[in-house]
C-alpha cells in the first residue's frame, strides 16, 4: 500500500508543480529545462520507489500512476469545472496588433515569443500584423492574422 500512496502523493505533487509553473511549461522546452525535467523524473523515481527496486513495486508504481491519468482524464470530460482548473482557458496575448501585456506579464510571454510564433505560422513579421494571438490550453501559441496579411 505504501507505494500507491507515494505514486498518488507525488503524482498530484507534480501536477501542481506544472500548473502552477504555467501553460508553457512543457510545451517548447529549452535545453535547461529539459535537464530540469530528468532532474525531476530522476527525484520522482527516487521518491516513489525508495530503495526498493524490486519489478513488482514498479509495475504497481507505473499502474497507479496510469490508472491515476486515466481518472483524471475521465473526471475533466465530465466536469467543466475541473477541466477548466487543471486545463485553463485560452487567452487572448494580442488583439488588433495591440499587445496585452498585464496578460502577456501572467502568462510569462514577451513579444519574441508571440512573433517567433507569428513568423513560424503565419509568416508575419510584425505585431501590427495580428489581429489574435492566442495561448491555448496546450502551451502553444496561435496566430491569426488581420484580413490580407500572411497566409
Amino acid at each position: 500500500m505504501e507505494p500507491i500512496l507515494r505514486a498518488v502523493g507525488i503524482y498530484f505533487f507534480l501536477l501542481l508543480l506544472f500548473l502552477v509553473a504555467g501553460k508553457r511549461a512543457l510545451s517548447e522546452m529549452s535545453s535547461f529545462e529539459f535537464v530540469l525535467l530528468l532532474i525531476v523524473g530522476e527525484a520522482t523515481q527516487q521518491a516513489i520507489l525508495g530503495k526498493d527496486y524490486s519489478m513488482a513495486k514498479a509495475l504497481l508504481v507505473i499502474g497507479t500512476l496510469v490508472g491515476l491519468q486515466i481518472l483524471l482524464s475521465v473526471v475533466k470530460i465530465r466536469s467543466e469545472v475541473v477541466r477548466r482548473w487543471f486545463d485553463g482557458l485560452p487567452v487572448v496575448l494580442v488583439e488588433n496588433g495591440k499587445p496585452l501585456r498585464e496578460r502577456m506579464t501572467k502568462e510569462r510571454i514577451n513579444d519574441d515569443a508571440i512573433l517567433s510564433a507569428a513568423r513560424e505560422l503565419q509568416g508575419l513579421e510584425r505585431m501590427e500584423q495580428i489581429k489574435y494571438a492566442v495561448l491555448e490550453t496546450t502551451g502553444i501559441i496561435s496566430i491569426v492574422p488581420k484580413e490580407g496579411e500572411g497566409g
